[in-house]
This record gives structure tokens, C-alpha cells and sequence, in this order.
């Protein structure tokens, strides 16, 4: 039987770290089934002159055939738009020399050109929407509504959102709690019509981890006794672990409060990030009154991140819970629970919380206020750590890798059969 080809078409970059965890493990996966795929991303040159090598391996490996492109980032707006038309001309050429089944559109951008295709040569697409991405400008100030040229681009793509999910063959949400949010659309007056009576074939897909590098029993004794010593921690010590960057969404000022409250009831307590900013960790922490010696910072690898989240006693994000974090999955939540550590997160964030609560995987902090950390604390001091026992078994229904790729198989055989 002739594999299926699927176009796959990202704006992230194969050489983005997010490309390498979040969709090359997919399409891997999924080439082991009835799928040949292509693959058009972006890249950003200094990490394709890194990490080109690398994919183009792994692509060749698995019989992918990969068509990166430049990322143009200037001038604003118009070097995306530019980007788009490439986007589309490659796609075009792609499909002449060899017929395209489906088109996977991860996001907005790539969103665009699966509809285009649809109009023009009839390829069905999958809308893989990654959340509320417009909104997710807006919130983070990305997009300031008072400039007219952003509110603007705000309402073109929200208007094109409703159109993406009119016009897929199928829809992945990256949460029920932005599924559920999508569906509560078509019982308003004001969604259009078409959007009303159609019938939405959603699928929800974390954001998911590979369990056989995250397992912590892959970490030997002797590997975590060489990362104590090498960071002076002892064996016995408390240790509150943060891993991933320090960007837009993440709230350092909170996370070290939080801190400061667990060291006054465990004053031999430390926090550990696993993160390339340092400096900005430090400087934050200094003007809170923390001590440096309480502070640990390492920059590594992703493939050494699973031994010095295994460092961890419990691990803490806190996510401005804005409106467009319903639709929000966070990565380091797979990681962290794949490693068996409880996690203290904040409610409002995806289903963040609702899997801590259900799967008993840590602690939920319902505002952000010094009693309610007290209370997250209290709890901490009071637990014997063996209630979080099945966490890292809990996280493979849950964020395996196989199952999302699984998800993914089944949205495109739905929509194969919609073609017959």
C-alpha cells in the first residue's frame, strides 16, 4: 500500500528547540505508520548553522524530506507576510512533484496556506492551532491595541480563526479547557453562521515529552552525586527547581516570593533553574533580599536536562493566567511530571492545574498572596513525598509521545475518508 504524502508546514524552525521537541518527534513517529511526509519550516540562522546537521539526519534517517527556509525577521510585518508567499510557492512546488494528501498546518501562518490549497487544488488540511496565538500577542504586549496597525492584523487573524476552523478537516487543541472554550463560540449570536452549524472535529494533543528521555530511572545514583557536588548541594537538602527560559508568560518575581516563603519554614531550602538566564534570575533574587547562596543556575543541553531535573525535591511555574493561557499546554509540565517530581503551579493556565489535582502530581496556588503560598508550603512540610509515587506512570496517559502521535494518525484518517 502507497504511504500517504502529508505536507507538513511549520513558521517554527526544525532547528528552534521547540522544533526538535515538539515536532520532529511527531513526524518520526508517525512515519512508522501508512505517512511519507515533507516538511517546510523557517529557521533562524544562527541556530540552523548549529543544529542544521542534526535534523537533516534525523530527516534522512526517517525518510523526510526537509525543505527548510530562511526567517525573515525585518522589516515587521511585511517580512512575515513575504515569508507567507515563499510558504505558499514552496508548498505549490512541493505538491507538483509529488501529489499532496493532507496538509498539517501547525499555527496561523502555515494555517493560511492550507486554505489556500483547499480553495485552489482541493487538498484537504489539518488545522493544528497551538492555541489562541493572536490573543496570545495581545496579552503578552506583543500587539498593543492602541496602535491601529495592531489592531488591525488582531482583527484580520481573529476573523481568519473562525474561518481556519470553518474550513479544516480537522482541529488539535493543545487543551480541553481551549476546546471547550472554541465549542462555547458556536452558541453566540454573533460567530458566523457557518461556524454555528458546523460540526467541529476537535482533538486535544498536549504539548508532550519522549518518557525514555525523561525517565527517571535512567539517572543513575552516581550521575546525581556528581551534579550535587558540582552545584554544592547536599543530599539532603530541599531543593525548588524551575526549568525552561524566563520569557514573556513566566512569573520570576512570584516564583521567588514563593521561595522566600518555603525558606522561612525550610531555611536550608534552595532553588535550582535550569535556564540560559541566569543574570536575570540573579539580579531579581538579589533585589528581593535572597541570598546567592540560595540561587543555583546551570545552562546545559537538552539531553542533560532530565539528570538535573531529577536534583528536584518539587518543581514550581507560575503562568500569567491570561485569557489566551486557556489554550496553553506547558512543555516543562510533561518534562517535569515524566521525572516523577510533584509540580507547584497556579489555576487559570490550560489544564494545568485540573492534571495536578486529578493525577495528585503537586500542588495548585489559587492567587498569588503570601497566606496562599503559606498554605501550598504547609502542605509541602507536611507530605512524606510518597503520595507522588505514580506521577511519572500518571504522565504517560497523559503526555506520551505515542499517544499524541496517535491522535494525530486518527484526525487523518477522518479526514482521508472524507475525501472518498
Amino acid at each position: 500500500m502507497q504511504k500517504k504524502h502529508i505536507l507538513f508546514v511549520s513558521y517554527d524552525g526544525m532547528t528552534d528547540s521547540l522544533g526538535q521537541s515538539q515536532v520532529i518527534p511527531y513526524i518520526i513517529e508517525l512515519s512508522k505508520k501508512e505517512f511519507k511526509f515533507s516538511l517546510i519550516s523557517f529557521e533562524k540562522e544562527t541556530n540552523y548553522n548549529k543544529f542544521k546537521d542534526t535534523v537533516k539526519r534525523l530527516c534522512s534517517e526517517n525518510n523526510i524530506e526537509w525543505h527548510p527556509k530562511s526567517y525573515t525577521k525585518k522589516p515587521p510585518i511585511l517580512s512575515t507576510i513575504w515569508d507567507i508567499f515563499r510558504m505558499y510557492q514552496e508548498t505549490k512546488t512541493i505538491h507538483k512533484k509529488s501529489p499532496i494528501d493532507i496538509i498539517h498546518c501547525r499555527s496561523y501562518q502555515a494555517a493560511s496556506i492550507g486554505q489556500r490549497m483547499q480553495s485552489k487544488s482541493n487538498i484537504p488540511w489539518l488545522f493544528d492551532m497551538r492555541g489562541f496565538w493572536a490573543d496570545e500577542r495581545v496579552d503578552g504586549g506583543i500587539w498593543k491595541l492602541s496602535n491601529p496597525i495592531f489592531k488591525f492584523i488582531y482583527n484580520f487573524y481573529k476573523k481568519k480563526e473562525i474561518e481556519f476552523l470553518i474550513d479544516a478537516g480537522a482541529v488539535i487543541s493543545l487543551t480541553e479547557n481551549g476546546k471547550e472554550e472554541i465549542l462555547s463560540w458556536q452558541h453566540k449570536q454573533t460567530t458566523p453562521l457557518a461556524l454555528r452549524q458546523k460540526k467541529l472535529d476537535i482533538s486535544v494533543i498536549p504539548c508532550c515529552v519522549d518518557t525514555e528521555l525523561f525517565n527517571p530511572e535512567k539517572v543513575t545514583f552516581d550521575r546525581q552525586s556528581e551534579l550535587r557536588t558540582s552545584l554544592n548541594i547536599q543530599a539532603d537538602q530541599f531543593v525548588l527547581g524551575y526549568v525552561g527560559s524566563i520569557g514573556t508568560w513566566y512569573m520570576l518575581p512570584e516564583m521567588l516570593d514563593f521561595f522566600q516563603v518555603l525558606e522561612k519554614s525550610n531555611p536550608t531550602a534552595l532553588f535550582l533553574f535550569i535556564s540560559n538566564e541566569g543574570d536575570k534570575v540573579k539580579e531579581l533574587a538579589a533585589q528581593k533580599g535572597i541570598s546567592q547562596d540560595k540561587i543555583r543556575v546551570v545552562s546545559c543541553l537538552h539531553s542533560q536536562v532530565a539528570s538535573y531535573i531529577s536534583l528536584f525535591t518539587a518543581s514550581i511555574y507560575f503562568i500569567i493566567p491570561a485569557y489566551s493561557k486557556k489554550a496553553s499546554s506547558p512543555t516543562k509540565q510533561a518534562e517535569l511530571m515524566s521525572m516523577g517530581i510533584p509540580v507547584i503551579c497556579n489555576a487559570g493556565v490550560g489544564d494545568s492545574d485540573l492534571i495536578v489535582q486529578k493525577h495528585n502530581a503537586g500542588w495548585v496556588v489559587d492567587n498569588f498572596t503570601e497566606a496562599n503560598y503559606q498554605l501550598v508550603v504547609d502542605a509541602i512540610e507536611k507530605s512524606d513525598f510518597t503520595e507522588f509515587s505514580e506521577i511519572s506512570q500518571n504522565c504517560k496517559e497523559i503526555f506520551a509521545l505515542e499517544k499524541g502521535a496517535e491522535i494525530f494518525e486518527k484526525s487523518y484518517v477522518r479526514i482521508l475518508d472524507q475525501q472518498k
